[in-house]
């Protein structure tokens, strides 16, 4: 275990499961105090439980991305807890239905854009008062980093609130970066490819000659891990990244460079 970012407080939504799991191991091996937050409660304790396993702190704190109010306690008990909020990880989202354009049912467009660019809009309205009130505090830079996706730099047939709203977290992200880059808070975002996840599962069903098809679609023929997205999470958190702002980093096994 490293201490990088020892004495940093960091918030992780959908830190129960895939890259969002895998970025709260990240930084808790970097020595960061860790809040756990999820729609899950059971699996956000069982991933709090992982973390203390290893010799880490964690805290689960049950939160829906689409809840204003539950957003507000989420970082209220992170900054009432530990102290405040030093770094925060925007990771919950869904995939939401595989349909074209013109039959996209309404009701799973609204939730798809809810959850993945509004929740994350949500997040970051709490997050950063409380990181700008740590900054002050501390003398130290703090850290936002929203999880987009490769499908918020290029389409994604089939999936078209999917591929909006992760376009729209890399906006919001760049505007944001903009707005607060002097009040020495840093705003980025991670552009992952097709990664061995649960929602990469419900495309293909679990069904591994459906995964094996994807990953030759990759020109690295395989899919990613998540503690592979997650080095660049703890990367663009941490003060290597000092330079950084505004950027929607790509790990994706070379998609966009096709």
């Amino acid at each position: 275990m490293t201490q990088e970012l020892a004495g940093r407080v960091a918030v992780v939504t959908g830190g129960a499961s895939g890259i969002g799991r895998a970025s709260v191991h990240a930084l808790a091996q970097a020595g960061a105090q860790v809040v756990v937050a999820d729609v899950d409660e059971a699996r956000a304790r069982s991933v709090a439980d992982e973390v203390h396993a290893a010799g880490g702190t964690a805290l689960a704190v049950v939160a829906d991305v689409t809840d204003d109010a539950a957003v507000k306690a989420m970082v209220a008990t992170a900054v009432s807890t530990l102290g405040g909020v030093d770094l925060a990880v925007n990771a919950a989202g869904v995939g939401g239905v595989e349909a074209p354009t013109h039959a996209y049912a309404e009701a799973a467009w609204l939730r798809t854009v809810d959850v993945n660019l509004t929740g994350v809009w949500r997040c970051m309205r709490h997050q950063i008062p409380a990181l700008l009130a740590r900054g002050a505090q501390t003398g130290r830079t703090t850290a936002i980093v929203n999880v987009a996706s490769v499908a918020g730099l290029a389409g994604f047939p089939a999936h078209a609130a999917y591929a909006a709203s992760k376009h729209g977290v890399v906006g919001l992200t760049k505007t944001a970066a903009l707005e607060y880059a002097r009040r020495g808070l840093r705003v980025n975002a991670i552009c992952p490819g097709f990664t061995d996840t649960p929602m990469v599962a419900q495309i293909t069903g679990a069904d591994p000659e459906r995964e094996a098809q994807l990953a030759r679609r990759l020109p690295i023929g395989r899919l990613g891990t998540p503690a592979e997205i997650a080095a660049g999470v703890l990367y663009l958190c941490s003060d290597a990244a000092a330079f950084m702002i505004g950027h929607a980093l790509v790990l994706d096994g070379g998609i966009v460079a096709g």
